[in-house]
């Protein structure tokens, strides 16, 4: 299947554009959310927990949500996971409080896991495996597109109107994706079992616990250096190199830049070599860059690293869900993919705190040494321990269909 072929399929406005949509408004917030925790004067410490309250949302709502997927239908639980963003996240333009505001992204990170599990499990029922990467990473890549965009918009809303108008801005915004999500979305048929839900989050736990164990833990580190980037970043830009938040939005669009570019090669390798060929070098490099930011002493600098942090992120477009996909059970996925996205929010919550954490003990160069870390770890476990998932049958036949 081309890339237009795919841009085509109905794919496209029930998931693509409300995804590009929701990927705009979320990233509008990352060069604001960092200003806005530590304009209530607190430590780094508190600044990391505000942070991590949406990741801290997600691993409440993670396992629920893939319950909820099988009693309810997909659409009806997107709608509501949309519905819940976009209010939660008006919300703290009025928050006069960091437990006030770490309130409102707690519930509002719950109400992302309703919306994230959803369309995973959408996305894995109605793509085959051998067409499964690019389809993920197109995902990804529209999700990424909106970052492009989203971190100079939502910095320059914040210089010009201050730092609590990107959240109004935001909540309209999810409100458009509600509505195209309601229009063009089916209605989604979800397998069904028979099992309590008990009974079935203790099965897809015992008969996939080995998958769950080794691919479950690279996928923690991932996501930590995926999470903990977006941390230090703007308070690395802010409060050592003493740039202003239109520069650090300037910088994520650098970053998103070179990641977008990235999303559509990322699928072909995946679809056609494995899946560990993207994801190896692609948190290597992360690892090495991440390293390289305490070596930074200007914003030219700093946007050289971050640019190849950009680059490498980009080359694992979809691969923790195309990872997920292809271990998920047919019976049982929405309370597979809820575990398997349980796992990942972990890594990404805690990104956050062990920032905030190391940065108040030592420096925030520490933090990112401890984040490159991560990194590394992430690439050894794909390398060494986590077996390919693309099956040889299905790589010839990708092969094939592109010749």
């Amino acid at each position: 299947m081309t890339l237009r072929a795919i841009l085509q399929s109905p794919l496209t406005l029930s998931l693509y554009i409300p995804s590009m949509i929701y990927g705009i408004s979320q990233s509008m917030l990352l060069p604001v959310l960092p200003l806005y925790a530590s304009s209530f004067n607190v430590s780094y410490g508190l600044i990391g927990i505000l942070l991590a309250g949406q990741g801290i949302g997600f691993l409440i709502g993670d396992i629920p949500a893939g319950v909820l997927l099988r009693r309810f239908g997909g659409r009806r639980v997107m709608l509501v996971g949309i519905a819940g963003v976009a209010l939660m996240t008006m919300a703290l333009f009025w928050a006069n409080s960091v437990p006030e505001a770490m309130l409102y992204r707690v519930i509002g990170g719950m109400c992302g896991a309703l919306y994230n599990i959803s369309r995973h499990e959408y996305l894995t029922s109605a793509v085959v495996t051998e067409k499964r990467g690019r389809s993920i990473a197109i995902f990804g890549g529209v999700h990424r597109f909106g970052r492009l965009i989203g971190p100079t918009v939502g910095a320059f809303i914040a210089g010009a109107f201050g730092l609590r108008a990107p959240f109004l801005v935001v909540g309209a915004l999810m409100v458009v994706a509600l509505v195209v999500v309601m229009r063009f979305m089916p209605t989604l048929t979800t397998s069904r079992s028979d099992e309590a839900t008990l009974v079935g989050l203790v099965r897809v736990v015992r008969e996939n616990r080995q998958n769950l164990l080794t691919a479950g833990m690279g996928q923690v580190f991932v996501q930590m250096i995926r999470a903990g980037r977006q941390a230090i970043i703007p308070l690395y830009a802010a409060d050592v190199l003493g740039l202003d938040v239109e520069l650090i939005g300037v910088l994520q669009s650098i970053e998103s830049a070179f990641d977008v570019a990235m999303f559509y090669p990322a699928g072909m390798v995946m679809d056609r070599i494995g899946r560990k060929f993207a994801i190896v070098p692609s948190f290597t490099f992360q690892a090495i860059g991440m390293a390289l930011i305490p070596l930074t002493g200007n914003f030219v600098g700093l946007a050289i690293v971050v640019g190849m942090m950009g680059f490498a992120n980009g080359l694992s477009s979809g691969t923790m869900m195309t990872i997920g996909s292809d271990l998920s059970p047919a019976e049982l996925r929405g309370e597979f993919l809820g575990v398997w996205r349980l796992i990942g929010d972990a890594g990404a919550s805690g990104g956050p705190l062990i920032v905030g954490g190391i940065a108040g003990l030592f420096t925030l160069q520490a933090s990112a040494l401890i984040i490159a870390g991560a990194g590394i770890l992430a690439a050894s476990i794909f390398a060494f321990r986590v077996p390919e998932t693309l099956r040889k049958d299905e790589r010839t036949a990708v092969d094939a269909e592109s010749g």
